[in-house]
């Protein structure tokens, strides 16, 4: 029976005051990710279950270049209690070594056997799931852990046929670009098509930081992205609101058309 305090209010129980202090934990995990999330990977909160997240990661070079993966993060009940780990599975269809063919789920027992809460946190998952699209080899694993990889197939296909692997993750990449549109329902992250104010913001910001907007799309030029500031691409984002709800558009508002 639980015990009451005066005036006939319930007691919070130990059970309830350390699930409390779980859930505190979780929040203070997820507020940190705000400086230290993997370049890359992002994270939303359900709105209906603060311990599932909906992400997803875009990956900018190597084999799986150009794709774009979603994926759900959930935290048990007793996440922050000694091996208790989280559970992260790719909605979009991922051929790699670590991640279950069927279910899509990543290996995490396997990178961690034992999951520590004074070491181990939501940052640490999102950095292996970034960190098994870039993989180059695998022997940094053991035999036991080579074994427990849950494909494979594609890790016997990465080790005696490199082109078959390649021609394989490529298809992959097509497939979840394809799927870019698709959400799982209850997401909160989605995308959506591109409209006319997101089309004149791009044209803004190519104007403005000296670039064309297939040059903005193709180059690979890591000193592009400092001379952006925060300040103008609020501008941007302003102007072209105000532009796209404008009767007549000025002709350096209006979206380009392929020749």
């Amino acid at each position: 029976m639980r015990a009451r305090r005066l005036g006939g209010q319930p007691t919070p129980s130990t059970v309830d005051r350390d699930q409390a202090m779980r859930d505190y934990k979780l929040s203070i995990e997820y507020k940190h990710l705000k400086s230290h999330c993997p370049g890359g990977v992002f994270i939303v909160p359900s709105f209906d279950d603060i311990r599932l997240f909906h992400g997803v990661i875009f990956i900018r070079r190597g084999a799986f270049t150009n794709g774009i993966f979603k994926f759900t993060l959930t935290c048990p009940p007793k996440y922050n209690d000694a091996n208790t780990h989280p559970k992260v599975v790719f909605s979009s269809y991922v051929y790699n070594p670590h991640v279950h063919p069927q279910t899509g789920e990543v290996d995490m027992t396997v990178a961690y056997p034992e999951w520590r809460p004074d070491k181990h946190f939501l940052v640490t998952a999102l950095t292996y799931i970034k960190k098994i699209f870039y993989i180059k080899d695998f022997n940094d694993l053991s035999e036991e852990q080579k074994q427990k990889l849950p494909n494979q197939e594609a890790y016997n296909k990465f080790l005696n046929d490199q082109d078959g692997y390649r021609r394989r993750v490529a298809e992959c990449v097509k497939e979840a670009q394809r799927s870019t549109y698709t959400s799982l329902p209850g997401s909160t992250i989605r995308f959506t098509e591109e409209d006319l104010c997101h089309q004149m913001m791009r044209n803004l910001l190519a104007e403005r930081y000296g670039a064309s907007e297939d040059a903005a799309n193709e180059s690979h030029d890591s000193s592009l992205p400092s001379l952006v500031t925060k300040e103008g691409v609020l501008e941007a984002i302003q102007q072209a609101q105000a532009a796209s709800s404008s009767p007549k558009l000025s002709p350096k508002f209006m979206p380009r058309t392929p020749n």
